[in-house]
């Protein structure tokens, strides 16, 4: 609403840009701070069209779940059993059943095209519809094998499936995720305090923040020019090259003793001290001659630090927290046999995608000490307090590998005029005044915002309602998500027990079948026919592996995990109840007796499932309240957390 950038690492944009859609037709002016669930709302928030959005997508899960099982051949009994849906399932299933009898009509593309772009969607609110449309196209490339098998197709025939599937499947979701992140870009122009963990380029794009600080900046760092440098990692948190009066202590803690150089850190905060002046080695002079000189890759410089003049230095002598690595100081002379050794060769890393003159904000480079080749690098320690808890610099060997701690940009930068020290201080704190644009492209931004989404972890590794994906199984926890401060009503993420319980069996029934049948049928015993088999398989294949493909994969990810994220999975497992039920009932009741037998505890399955709904609606609606009394009731096992206020 505020046009304001922030990064979400739950995913993709599409999602956020839904619920504000929703919002802006309701007129909501974005004054509301989303940092607590439960949060009550003001009277400027338009509730009921954030929610439209949502509520309809949930609403439609219910007719699309009963279409899933029509298109996979079951029955329309059946398919009022199947309550959930994923739209992407639906609608290939729905183009594969027409491409059999009318490939490439009107109504074939259209199904083609809305399986891509429900795909698109899937993973653009959430990246855990990624797994889905992996099977999807897993699917897909089954069926195109067996296309490719039928001797009534013709070579030409195969080569259009194969580029419409392509078209359809992979180019069209790959151009609108892309078109979902240019629109986010789009919109969220302005500087806000997620931008801190992009890098200095993609700051300098948005309105405000750093774009206030560095307009009008010089491009090309020149010998003379004084500069901030920002390590390019931004973890543990962004910071500058930096130094201070202080010195080393002459011995640490542990008995080793230093350089008593001053010290070099790198500090999480704008500061004066952060300002270094690029050197020619050759020459004594601290300013941009006219024209400048441009430093380019390759060259061999000299940091002078801009507050106290002393030069960056590097020599063999262990680093405070990091003994295996080089100290980093800036040089003081105390007539010792300690010379100086303060000669730096600049690297451009990036430099293969832009000229070799060294850039600001643009430019990515390394610093490599001449004289033991070891890299300048944020180690991410942070120093004890005679460092003032600020984070520690050291030299690494560059035979230890590449990483981006080791990398840097300038980030702020003007041209030294000033010769005088007294001079040249209060230059460092007056704003610069050329201009130049440093606009980045579209995919360079999305690049390093899909980077930052990816591998943003947040900092809160536990939670109250966090649990693990073993707990979601057997439903052994919950989310309040809202409480009423006065009558206790409230509502919680909480799923149907008999439901849940119910797609447990399903799953481990269909395995056991299908593992009696395979047994049997390689025996040449076959107890159902030919095209009831390959329904069985095919309808295992899609809900089975859709419950594997969204649930699997939370075991190998090293992030907070709550019940929510489950959901997608248990969609294809309760598809799988209805299948399974019409299977026993088809084939394995063989008598009239057990026929009626079977549908009566179908019956009485249902109602039991009703009944549970029933029982727990207060909790997953919020009304009406409940007493204490009847709370207890209902926290049916002592993992669940149903709130009890206190009298």
């Amino acid at each position: 609403m505020k046009r304001i950038f922030f990064v979400d690492d739950s995913g993709p944009p599409l999602g956020h840009m839904l619920l504000a859609l929703g919002g802006y037709l309701g007129g909501f002016d974005g004054n509301f701070l989303w940092n607590r669930i439960g949060a009550e709302y003001g009277m400027n928030v338009p509730v009921w069209s954030l929610r439209l959005l949502p509520a309809l997508a949930g609403a439609l899960c219910v007719p699309l779940a009963y279409q899933i099982l029509v298109e996979l051949q079951f029955s329309h009994c059946a398919a009022l059993g199947a309550a959930l849906l994923i739209l992407l399932v639906l609608s290939y299933l729905k183009f594969y059943n027409l491409q059999r009898h009318r490939s490439f009509s009107g109504s074939w593309w259209f199904w083609l095209l809305l399986t891509g772009v429900a795909c698109s969607c899937a993973v653009g609110v959430k990246y855990m519809g990624l797994f889905t449309y992996m099977l999807l196209l897993a699917t897909a490339g089954l069926h195109f094998w067996h296309m490719i098998g039928d001797q009534h197709l013709s070579n030409v025939s195969l080569v259009c499936h194969f580029l419409a599937r392509g078209l359809a499947l992979i180019i069209i979701p790959v151009a609108m995720y892309l078109s979902f992140f240019y629109v986010h870009l789009a919109l969220l122009y302005r500087s806000g305090p997620h931008d801190q963990i992009m890098t200095s380029a993609f700051q300098a794009s948005l309105e405000g923040g750093l774009a206030r600080i560095t307009q009008g900046q010089p491009l090309e760092v020149a010998y003379g020019s004084q500069i901030t440098l920002r390590n390019v990692l931004g973890k543990p948190m962004q910071c500058w090259l930096h130094s201070h009066t202080n010195t080393y202590p002459i011995r640490y803690e542990n008995g080793r003793g230093s350089s008593h150089q001053q010290q070099v850190t790198c500090y999480p905060f704008k500061d004066v001290n952060n300002w270094w002046i690029v050197k020619d080695p050759g020459m004594q002079q601290l300013v941009v001659s006219n024209p400048p000189r441009p430093v380019r890759h390759g060259h061999i410089v000299q940091l002078v630090h801009g507050i106290t003049t002393r030069y960056l230095n590097t020599h063999d002598v262990a680093a405070p927290l990091s003994p295996h690595s080089q100290e980093v100081s800036c040089y003081i002379d105390y007539n010792i046999s300690m010379p100086a050794q303060n000669l730096w060769r600049v690297e451009i890393v990036n430099r293969e995608s832009d000229t070799d003159v060294w850039k600001t904000i643009l430019s990515e480079v390394r610093f490599v000490h001449v004289n033991t080749s070891a890299v300048l690098k944020l180690s991410g320690a942070s120093l004890p307090e005679w460092g003032y808890r600020q984070l520690e610099v050291v030299g690494e060997k560059l035979s230890k590998g590449y990483h981006q701690s080791m990398v840097w940009n300038v980030e702020e930068h003007r041209y030294g005029k000033s010769q005088e020290q007294k001079e040249r201080e209060v230059e460092l704190h007056s704003p610069t005044q050329m201009d130049i644009s440093k606009n980045l492209s579209f995919m360079a931004k999305f690049t390093e915002l899909q980077w930052k989404i990816l591998t943003l972890k947040n900092e809160d590794t536990e939670h109250k309602y966090s649990s693990s994906a073993l707990d979601w199984i057997t439903m052994d926890t919950n989310i309040a998500y809202w409480l009423h401060p006065t009558s206790g009503a409230q509502i919680h993420l909480l799923g149907n027990v008999v439901t849940w319980a119910s797609a447990n069996v399903a799953a481990l029934v269909y395995v056991f079948l299908s593992l009696w049948y395979l047994i049997r049928r390689r025996r040449k015993i076959y107890d159902i026919p030919k095209d009831v088999w390959q329904l069985w398989v095919s309808a295992g294949g899609i809900c089975g592996g859709g419950w594997a493909v969204n649930y699997l994969p939370f075991f190998l990810m090293e992030k907070t995990l709550f019940l929510y994220h489950y959901l997608p999975a248990l969609t294809f497992q309760i598809l799988l109840i209805p299948i399974v039920l019409q299977h026993l009932g088809d084939h394995l009741c063989r008598s009239l007796l057990l026929k009626s037998m079977f549908s009566a505890l179908i019956v009485a399955w249902f109602s039991s499932v009703y009944l549970v709904y029933r029982t727990f609606s207060p909790v997953t609606y919020g009304e009406p309240s409940l007493s204490a009394a009847e709370l207890k009731d209902l926290r049916w096992k002592d993992s669940w957390n149903i709130l009890l206020q206190k009298q």
